[in-house]
């Protein structure tokens, strides 16, 4: 993996920085995802079966990212 640096909000930014280390992992395999559809030329329908096979290899479930999704902190 590679690091960038995009901007965000302050609220963002501290929720993240206070977050636990296993959470942010799972945001990052979340943005990761999420970066890949918005700049990809590949179908999205592609681009979710890497992300899945990624995800899945690195521990993500369907109810880890349930919860990330449904997360209010």
């Amino acid at each position: 993996m590679e690091n960038i640096t995009i901007q965000v909000d302050p609220e963002t930014a501290k929720a993240y920085r206070e977050a636990e280390a296993e959470k942010q992992q799972k945001i990052q395999i979340f943005l990761n995802l999420m970066l890949k559809k918005a700049i990809s030329q590949k179908p999205l329908l592609d681009i979710m079966e890497e992300a899945s096979q990624q995800a899945i290899a690195n521990g993500m479930t369907p109810e880890i990212l349930e919860s990330i999704l449904n997360d209010e902190n």
